[in-house]
């Protein structure tokens, strides 16, 4: 039986959104969609950075969002409309996410889960409200998920609830395709606080010892977008993480 062929530009004309882009991989996504021809629409909670991501995305548009809200998430896909594509990388930074069960603060734990995991599905609930029928979801998860640390006892656990949420919604919503990308260390804002010498130790036993780019992140969401017989998978880009 013969296939349509792909289309040279998938992205072209095609609204992709992405919550939590006007910073790190999120800003990335943006920014590589719309040079492949998407109308992109970013959201962040900060209404300013929303307004400087913006400025640096030519013919892009965004809105003000805090996943804690969900008033706030059924506002902005309300102020969004019809689009194809949902890209979600925001997550809380303000919370500690590092430290021994020995240490647990539950409180704290479950402030963790409010954007992270929550969130995310406000996300989905609503946005899949005007998400395109052969449209697609990619949430994001991490290295941790698959290759826990000493201390990272909630960032492994949420890791892994992102992951086998994106398979349950790959079946729940199909055919919307629903998939996550599982960055390594990727080098954002975030990971620019820390010392060169700790990132250096964590990066040294990659088979690809060095620090990812967002943009070298992004292009795995970009390709879970245009490739429509992908759903339910978890796409790393870890320098070879997973090998050790």
């Amino acid at each position: 039986m013969s296939q349509n062929p792909e289309p040279a530009f998938p992205l072209r004309e095609k609204r992709v959104v992405v919550i939590g882009g006007t910073t790190g991989i999120g800003f990335a996504i943006a920014e590589l969609a719309s040079s492949l021809g998407a109308k992109v629409v970013v959201g962040s909670r900060s209404l300013d950075k929303v307004g400087a991501a913006i400025k640096r995305l030519p013919g892009s548009t965004g809105h003000a969002v805090d996943l804690a809200d969900e008033t706030s998430v059924i506002r902005f896909f309300e102020g969004v409309g019809a689009y194809d594509h949902l890209a979600v990388t925001a997550g809380d930074w303000d919370t500690p996410m590092f430290g021994s069960i020995r240490d647990l603060d539950f409180e704290q734990a479950k402030g963790l889960l409010t954007v992270r995991f929550w969130g995310v599905l406000a996300a989905v609930k609503h946005g899949i409200r005007t998400i395109a029928a052969d449209g697609s979801i990619t949430l994001t998860s991490g290295l941790l998920a698959q290759r826990p640390r000493p201390g990272t006892v909630m960032a492994t656990a949420l890791g892994g609830a992102l992951e086998h949420l994106a398979k349950a919604l790959a079946m729940d919503l199909a055919p919307i395709r629903v998939n996550a990308v599982s960055p390594g260390l990727i080098l954002t804002d975030v990971v620019k606080q820390r010392s060169s010498a700790a990132v250096e130790a964590m990066v040294a036993p990659l088979p690809l010892p060095r620090t990812g780019t967002p943009h070298e992140a992004a292009k795995a969401y970009t390709y879970l977008m245009t490739n429509g017989y992908a759903t339910g998978q978890v796409l790393a880009v870890e320098g070879g993480g997973l090998l050790i």
